[in-house]
């Protein structure tokens, strides 16, 4: 733990090797940053009234490579972004957990009773809870601690927001009562345990782990249980590439919607489950045509042609990090745009056919096509059914390309990214 007066003094207006990692050199963005956490420091002692205290941030995600693979065991390429969520704990010496996030009501987490809850299922206490339940399970010690918190990482936005919460309290959790002995990807599963069984929504493994570790990554999820995570050596900078991640809207958090949201993995392993399987990783394309005839009455077309995705981009993963690795960006950019197609026409998760006239995402794609088309590329991020799009944008279109989507979305909607190497985790100043 550390006074504040002395985190203060450390951060030095952003002027330090720390900073520069987490958000770049700009000179005014380094200084935002730095405002950013004094306030939050302040806001924790005017809230909790403590000043003894220590520091977290945890990056939001960009999906690059394999979009809706891992919940049937498959693989993807992620990186961490610079947006990001931040928070400042210190122990309470209770049994309860007290939370406030800028912009939120305080909410608390009693530890004396970590039971799941449906009626607070799609709440941020479920989650805290349930990490905290998990945690000890497993074998880790938890406790009572207060948090202020303030999040940079667009809620609906496809950067992971919810993954990049979860793997924050895991990392405080850590940190405070567990001296950092729990792994970057332990934390991942810990988080998406949580989200399954204490929030309510049926989600992958990929997002928690991108956040949680950091970097570029490329994850093998064939055993879940020990996700096979490996570092891509590329510079993105060096293409003269920037990653345009656009905040499109749209999105529901209705039942009907949700279903909607939920039926993408369960399809995909209804077909899975016709050939004797629980997932579609253990199961070829040949397979799944050879049954067709047989199993299409059963499960839909809709499930089959996911799983015609599911294949395609499954491989596609492989083949985008040998691209990256030889340095043949070019190919790397056609297999992001067939990626998006396959999205787009086969997995269907780029709009909510209960609210079919709200189509953002499609729109976004097919603006983005006619400014990049021959010279980017482009595709659904995260989820789909709303939230973002991600573009690969040369120098020489990027102002064409924010003028022009912002032009539809509105000012702000284009973040500028890069990928930073520090994923969640306490800061050492």
């Amino acid at each position: 733990m550390t006074k504040i007066n002395v985190l203060l003094e450390k951060i030095n207006g952003g002027e330090n090797a720390l900073f520069h990692e987490l958000y770049g050199t700009e000179a005014g963005t380094l200084k935002a940053q730095a405002e950013r956490y004094a306030d939050l420091m302040g806001e924790f002692e005017k809230t909790f009234g403590g000043d003894d205290v220590q520091l977290f941030s945890s990056p939001g995600r960009t999906e690059i490579g394999g979009n809706h693979t891992d919940h049937n065991h498959g693989r993807v390429l992620a990186g961490a972004v610079n947006l990001d969520n931040i928070a400042v704990a210190a122990k309470n010496d209770s049994n309860i957990i007290r939370i406030k996030s800028v912009g939120y009501p305080e909410f608390q987490v009693d530890l004396s009773s970590l039971e799941i809850d449906e009626s607070q299922f799609f709440t941020s206490s479920s989650l805290v809870k349930g990490i905290c339940a998990r945690m000890k399970e497993v074998g880790y010690t938890i406790g009572g601690f207060d948090a202020c918190i303030e999040g940079r990482v667009p809620k609906g936005s496809g950067l992971s927001s919810s993954a990049s919460f979860e793997v924050l309290i895991g990392a405080i959790v850590n940190a405070l009562f567990n001296d950092g002995k729990m792994s970057a990807v332990e934390n991942a599963i810990i988080g998406q345990w949580a989200e399954n069984n204490y929030f309510g929504k049926p989600c992958g493994l990929m997002d928690q782990t991108a956040c949680s570790v950091g970097g570029l990554i490329t994850i093998d999820f064939e055993d879940p249980a020990k996700p096979i995570v490996k570092e891509v050596d590329f510079d993105f900078v060096s293409t003269g590439f920037s990653l345009v991640i656009t905040d499109v809207g749209g999105g529901h958090d209705d039942p009907a919607s949700q279903a909607e949201y939920a039926s993408l993995p369960t399809e995909m392993k209804s077909v899975a489950a016709e050939l004797d399987a629980k997932v579609l990783r253990e199961v070829t394309l040949e397979q799944i045509v050879d049954k067709i005839p047989e199993i299409r009455t059963k499960t839909g077309d809709r499930a089959i042609l996911r799983a015609y995705h599911f294949q395609g981009d499954n491989q596609r993963v492989v083949e985008q990090v040998a691209a990256l690795e030889n340095n043949d960006f070019q190919s790397f950019l056609k297999m992001v745009v067939e990626s998006g197609y396959s999205s787009y026409m086969y997995n269907q998760n780029i709009y909510d056919i209960v609210h079919k006239d709200e189509q953002v995402v499609s729109l976004g794609l097919a603006l983005s096509e006619m400014v990049l088309k021959g010279h980017g590329a482009w595709r659904v991020h995260g989820g789909g059914f709303g939230g973002t799009i991600q573009a690969f944008v040369p120098q020489e279109k990027l102002e064409e390309y924010v003028k022009t989507l912002e032009h539809v979305y509105g000012e702000g909607k284009c973040h500028t990214l890069f990928i930073r190497s520090k994923g969640a985790s306490k800061l050492d100043l």
